[in-house]
């Protein structure tokens, strides 16, 4: 038995068909029968774009960030309790020291 060749679609491809049925007085069935396949590959696009999308961005405190920005925040804030920790550190120890020297 041979497999049945699939059609190999480019994003551009891809992210035009979901656009365009996006669109005001558009529908996926009507711009997949215009464009010669199946409108469940268009939803199916359109969750894979939508999926993607999703994983760009992560909200911090309802703010969103791209991931670069959200890692750059984590690094800052593990950076900041290192430095909380050790100024706690340096405090207990200045406050030793100046008893010591009483």
């Amino acid at each position: 038995m041979s497999r049945k060749k699939t059609q190999a679609y480019t994003e551009e491809f891809r992210r035009e068909a979901v656009r365009r049925s996006d669109q005001p007085g558009n529908t996926a069935a009507s711009v997949a029968r215009e464009l010669g396949i199946h409108p469940g590959q268009i939803y199916n696009w359109r969750r894979q774009f939508t999926r993607l999308s999703d994983k760009q961005f992560n909200s911090v405190d309802g703010v969103d960030y791209s991931k670069a920005e959200s890692e750059a925040m984590r690094k800052l804030r593990r950076e900041n309790d290192t430095l909380k920790k050790e100024n706690e550190f340096l405090k207990k120890v200045s406050a030793y020291f100046a008893k010591s020297q009483e």
